[in-house]
C-alpha cells in the first residue's frame, strides 16, 4: 500500500475501476506549483511569486506538523487562499484535486490562516492609517497628481459583505440586526483606501442594519483625523459621498450644486472618490468569497475576521503590485442626497463642526474651482 503514496488522481482512478479499494488518507495531492501559471491563478486567485510570499509571511505564525499525517504551512495557507478566492463551500475545496484533504482540515486551514491574518503582528503591518505628517503629506500628494483634488489623504465608503443568517435564538448576536436595507443579512464594512487603492482603514465591526455614518461615528479613525485637522486645520481630510455628514476632516459632494464652480468641485470630488469604489469592487473579484452570491457561512465574528484578512491580502497584492484583475476607467454615478442624522454630542459642536466644514469646502471650491 505504500507504493500508493505517489500516485496521482487519475492513477487512483484506474485502480479504482479495477476494483482496487483505496483508502484517502493514503494519497499525496499534487504540488499545486507544478501547475502552470495561468492555472495556478485561477485556483488561487494570485500567481506562485505572491504564493509563496504570503506562505513566508504567515510561516512563522502557523502551527507547525506535529506528526506524519499532520498538513504542512503550506498546505493550509493554499487552502486558505482557494476559498478566499473562490468561495466555494468547503467540501469542494477538501476535494480538490490539489488539496486533498478532508472537510474538518479544510475548515481548520481556513480558521487558522484567518486568525493568523489578523493577529496585530501581521494586520497592523498591512493595515495601517498613515501616521506621520511625512506619510500624510505622500497621500495627499498622491490624491492632487491622480486627480487634482487638494488635500485629500483617503476616501470612504462602506460595503455590505453578506453572511449567513445567526441564529434567531442567540442573545449575542440577534438574527434580526443583521439584515440590510436591501432586506440580506451582511456585516456592513467601512473602508478607506489611498489613491493606489491600498486599505488603509477596514473595520468590519457592525450589522447590517447599522448605516455609514453610524460605523463612522464610533470608529478610533473619526477620532484620527478630527485631532490631525484640530493640529492641522484645512490640510488634510478624508472624502465621502453624501451618506456622511460634512466635517472639516471629510468632505462630501453638495446636494444641490450650482453650475459653473460647485459643479466642477462636485465633479472631481465623485471622480477622486471613485477610487473606493474600484477597491471594494477589486477587493470582491480577488477574494470571491465576499461577493453578494457566495454569501459567507460563518458566525458574524469569524466573517469579520476573514473580511479582515482579505483585506490583509489585497494589500500585498497591491504591495506587490499586482495586475488587476479587470479594472474597469468607468466612474459610476454617486446619489447625491442630504444626509440629515446629527452627530452624537450637542447640537452646537455639531453645527460649529458643519460650519467649518462649509468654510473648508468654499475655500476649496475658490481656489481650485473658480476661474
Amino acid at each position: 500500500m505504500e507504493e500508493l503514496i505517489l500516485m496521482n488522481v487519475m492513477e487512483v482512478d484506474d485502480l479504482i475501476e479495477n476494483g482496487m479499494a483505496i483508502r484517502r488518507r493514503y494519497l499525496r495531492p499534487e504540488d499545486p506549483f507544478t501547475l502552470n501559471d495561468n492555472t495556478f491563478k485561477r485556483i488561487f486567485r494570485v500567481p506562485k511569486e505572491l504564493a509563496r510570499e504570503v506562505i513566508n509571511i504567515l510561516a512563522d505564525f502557523l502551527e507547525a506538523p506535529s506528526r506524519r499525517s499532520a498538513l504542512h504551512k503550506e498546505t493550509k495557507v493554499l487552502v486558505a487562499l482557494h476559498f478566499f478566492a473562490t468561495g466555494s463551500y468547503q467540501l469542494d475545496i477538501g476535494y480538490n484535486t490539489f488539496s486533498g484533504i478532508s472537510q474538518a482540515s479544510v475548515s481548520r486551514c481556513i480558521n487558522e490562516v484567518t486568525e493568523v491574518l489578523n493577529r496585530p503582528e501581521i494586520f497592523n503591518q498591512w493595515i495601517r492609517f498613515p501616521n506621520t505628517i511625512e506619510e500624510l503629506r505622500a497621500n495627499r500628494r498622491s490624491f492632487f497628481e491622480k486627480f487634482h483634488f487638494p488635500g485629500v489623504v483617503g476616501v470612504i465608503d462602506g460595503t455590505h459583505v453578506a453572511i449567513v443568517p445567526p441564529n434567531q435564538h442567540d442573545a449575542q448576536y440577534p438574527e434580526h440586526i443583521y439584515v440590510n436595507r436591501k432586506g440580506y443579512h451582511s456585516i456592513n464594512t467601512q473602508l478607506v483606501c489611498d489613491a493606489n487603492m491600498k486599505i488603509l482603514n477596514v473595520n468590519a465591526r457592525f450589522p447590517g442594519s447599522v448605516n455609514d455614518m453610524y460605523i463612522w461615528n464610533h470608529s478610533i479613525l473619526k477620532d484620527t483625523m478630527t485631532g490631525i485637522s484640530r493640529q492641522h486645520p484645512n490640510e488634510f481630510y478624508l472624502l465621502g459621498d453624501s451618506g456622511y455628514a460634512l466635517r472639516p476632516w471629510l468632505q462630501i459632494p453638495l446636494a444641490n450644486p450650482e453650475p459653473g464652480p460647485q459643479e466642477q468641485y462636485n465633479q472631481a470630488l465623485i471622480r477622486t472618490r471613485c477610487v473606493i469604489e474600484r477597491c471594494i469592487g477589486l477587493l470582491k473579484m480577488r477574494f470571491r468569497c465576499l461577493l453578494k452570491h457566495r454569501v459567507l457561512h460563518y458566525k458574524p465574528t469569524t466573517a469579520s475576521k476573514i473580511i479582515n484578512a482579505c483585506a490583509v491580502l489585497h494589500n500585498i497584492c497591491v504591495t506587490n503590485n499586482i495586475v488587476a484583475i479587470h479594472e474597469d476607467d468607468h466612474y459610476p454615478e454617486i446619489e447625491i442626497e442630504i444626509f440629515n442624522q446629527i452627530d452624537e454630542g450637542g447640537r452646537e459642536r455639531v453645527n460649529r463642526e458643519l460650519l467649518a466644514g462649509r468654510q473648508l469646502q468654499q475655500r476649496i471650491i475658490h481656489h481650485y474651482f473658480e476661474d
